[in-house]
């Protein structure tokens, strides 16, 4: 999930690819996993594949009367633009697209393998290479284009490359988030390169124009959501908050937001980009919001020092500081599921179920067990939010495992803390996927499994 430690959440985004454990092999690309949270789930996946497809036999329809060789090359080039584009578009975050990815950290997801998918293409591409010297009339323009291509294609692979290991095999060095993020900038620019290239580059005579309409069109809304994303984006989305509270609980650091204008609207679960640029912090971060919608607009983030960025919180922010929040993202919403649901968290992944207990009632009729497992007591934020929401709520009961004093959490001790049958509940969790992955294994071994099983991805990158 997105929870309150910066995304890469030092990742993003930041912070988040170490979260709580959650770290995936050094260099190896994690591959996607996904969760029945929504039946839209696989309809945006579907989706981007679909114009890589089309574009793909586009190309080789078009130019089967030049050869297979130079017919698969272009079909590959073609899906790699199309691939590419949809990259960008993804990365605009487009609010009416989230829905059917089933949440911003599964698009995310898709966005992260269309540019692995993307530079795989791009290697296909130039080892198959039209050659059309022989059948086109070269110009200039042509020659110009042919060449910036060739460049963009190049810098491409190299930025897709870094992304893909910003953590090095086998030796574990990682890029520095910040370089990582000012070359990631980079790629509109190289993708509008491609464009020209797409525009400019001699063809041969009578070649049917739909298979390059179809391409340019890809190419236009690609650079146009680089353009949106890196110019228009931050003055539209953001808004202004200034931090009225700031507290540290262990390596926590808890942080009020006070809004200065119009105030955010959000559901308890969802997640904001934070940044403060007047403490030095520009890059945008994502957190879990830690509190339920209040009068006055007020949000509360719980931020575990996982990196750079999230360490230096307690010495550069302080009252007053003037933060810019961007949101909200996300889709993990309680209110979904059954009538009895257990909450599991992980370290800091309690962070979505605190605004979900501020956000009960003493109405709501969901029988609901929260479990918090933390290392040691210190790392147990947010007691006093539970406690209140147990009292306030006879149907909500909670608990903390601290497991240097209590064990490891297991799936027997889940069964016996939970005061319903578990086959009959909804299981939410949020931690590192180590947790969840052992505890639903044990459940399953139980003949317990949980009825359904509610996550969002712990991390972006």
């Amino acid at each position: 999930m997105i929870v309150a430690t910066a995304i890469t959440r030092d990742a993003t985004m930041t912070d988040p690819a170490h979260r709580d454990g959650n770290v995936s092999a050094p260099g190896l690309p994690t591959l996607p996993r996904l969760s029945l949270n929504s039946p839209l789930a696989l309809t945006g996946p579907v989706l981007v594949a679909l114009p890589c497809l089309l574009a793909a036999l586009l190309g080789l329809n078009t130019y089967a009367p030049y050869g297979a060789d130079a017919a698969f090359g272009i079909a590959v080039g073609a899906a790699a633009v199309v691939a590419m584009a949809q990259t960008l578009i993804l990365a605009a975050r487009p609010p009416l697209v989230e829905p059917l990815f089933g949440g911003l950290d599964r698009m995310y997801r898709v966005h992260k393998w269309l540019g692995i998918s993307a530079m795989v293409l791009m290697i296909l591409h130039q080892q198959i290479e039209p050659d059309f010297e022989r059948l086109v009339r070269e110009t200039s323009l042509g020659e110009l284009g042919e060449e910036a291509g060739e460049l963009a294609f190049n810098a491409l692979l190299a930025l897709v490359a870094v992304s893909w290991f910003r953590r090095l095999p086998f030796i574990g060095l990682e890029i520095p988030y910040q370089l990582w993020r000012f070359s990631h900038r980079f790629m509109g620019a190289l993708f509008a390169i491609v464009v020209f290239h797409q525009f400019f580059v001699d063809v041969p005579a009578g070649v049917d124009p739909t298979f390059m309409l179809v391409l340019n069109a890809f190419g236009i809304a690609g650079v146009v959501a680089w353009i949106f994303t890196e110019l228009l984006a931050p003055h539209l989305r953001r808004r202004d908050f200034t931090v009225s509270q700031i507290s540290q609980t262990g390596d926590t650091t808890t942080l009020m937001l006070t809004p200065k204008g119009r105030a955010m609207r959000w559901r308890p679960g969802q997640f904001a980009f934070v940044r403060a640029p007047e403490a030095g912090l520009s890059e945008p971060h994502p957190f879990t919001i830690a509190s339920a919608p209040r009068p006055d607009g007020s949000l509360t983030f719980s931020i575990r020092a996982l990196g750079g960025w999230t360490r230096s919180l307690p010495a550069t922010l302080r009252t007053g500081t003037r933060v810019q929040v961007e949101g909200p993202y996300g889709r993990f919403n309680f209110r979904k599921g059954g009538a009895r649901q257990i909450w599991l968290a992980g370290g800091i992944g309690i962070t979505p179920f605190l605004a979900w207990a501020e956000s009960l009632s003493e109405a709501d009729s969901r029988d609901i067990h929260l479990i918090h497992c933390v290392r040691t007591q210190e790392e147990a934020i947010g007691v006093e939010t539970l406690r209140a929401a147990a009292a306030r709520n006879p149907r909500f009961s909670f608990e903390v495992v601290v497991t240097t004093r209590d064990g490891r959490l297991t799936a027997e001790r889940l069964i016996g803390a939970v005061p319903f049958a578990i086959r009959q509940a909804d299981l939410w969790f949020c931690g590192p996927t180590g947790l969840k992955d052992g505890i639903l294994k044990g459940l399953k071994a139980q003949g317990q499994t949980p009825r359904r099983v509610r996550f969002e991805q712990f991390e972006f990158a």
